[in-house]
């Protein structure tokens, strides 16, 4: 079986790898998702990130991986000027909205590792690939509508990037600007975001959709990214080299 797919950090995650009857290489992916919620859940009572906010460890007992994904935060939330932001009001730390793209990237890189090339890793929505499909075409990725999820209004070759999208049409209001946390996120319904690789464009996507109508422009401000932005009348608006990555 070359695609496989399971529910994991409460999202449907999906692995094309051509080629790989027979390997354990699916297997091995997978145990990077399991791994990241078992450390990162914040509904695990028993995971870093709980004991870490309950007090149960300090920041010297962390491991390396919960350092690295703190540092990619704080990074963020001084290029965003605060718009990307993992403190909750109560002072906690909800560290999601970086360990998506960052397990994928690092599902992706074991991959590579060990010689699987071509690839899909899809984790509720967002995608990184590399080399080519099962028939040897590039990787098409379809943006879903956010009215209805069952229509695709732009297919997308990422060309060995990264894509994420953030909205909160799934799960509801999830998001929020954080100079303003009472305040519902006017104007987009979604943005998605192509970026070198899924955790550049996860974290970019989560920024620019905080920022409401602005996030759009900031994405465009950006080198190496592009994005697509809904808005809530059905409008979209693209950045300039988005139209690159658009299968005609």
């Amino acid at each position: 079986m070359t695609v496989e797919t399971r529910i994991i950090m409460g999202m449907p995650i999906t692995l094309d790898i051509p080629n790989s009857e027979g390997a354990d290489i699916h297997e091995r992916v997978f145990d990077v998702f399991n791994d990241a919620d078992k450390r990162f859940s914040p509904f695990r009572p028993d995971s870093e990130v709980s004991r870490f906010n309950s007090g149960e460890i300090d920041e010297p007992a962390l491991s390396s991986q919960m350092r690295d994904v703190l540092k990619i935060a704080h990074e963020m939330q001084e290029i965003t000027d605060g718009y990307f932001d993992i403190k909750r009001e109560d002072g906690t730390i909800d560290p999601s909205g970086v360990v998506k793209g960052w397990a994928i990237l690092g599902a992706a890189r074991l991959l590579e590792r060990d010689g699987f090339g071509n690839f899909c890793i899809d984790a509720g929505g967002d995608i990184q690939v590399g080399g080519r499909d099962a028939r040897d075409s590039e990787w098409s990725i379809g943006i879903r509508n956010p009215f209805d999820p069952r229509q695709i209004v732009k297919a997308i070759a990422p060309r060995g990037q990264g894509v994420a999208t953030s909205g909160n049409y799934v799960r509801g209001d999830h998001i929020y600007d954080p100079h303003d946390r009472t305040s519902r996120i006017e104007g987009p319904v979604s943005i998605t975001v192509i970026g070198h690789d899924v955790l550049v464009a996860d974290l970019h996507a989560t920024a620019a959709f905080a920022m409401g109508d602005k996030g759009i422009y900031y994405i465009e401000a950006l080198d190496g990214l592009e994005a697509y932005q809904i808005h809530q009348d059905g409008t979209a608006v693209q950045t300039t080299g988005f139209k690159e990555f658009v299968f005609s």
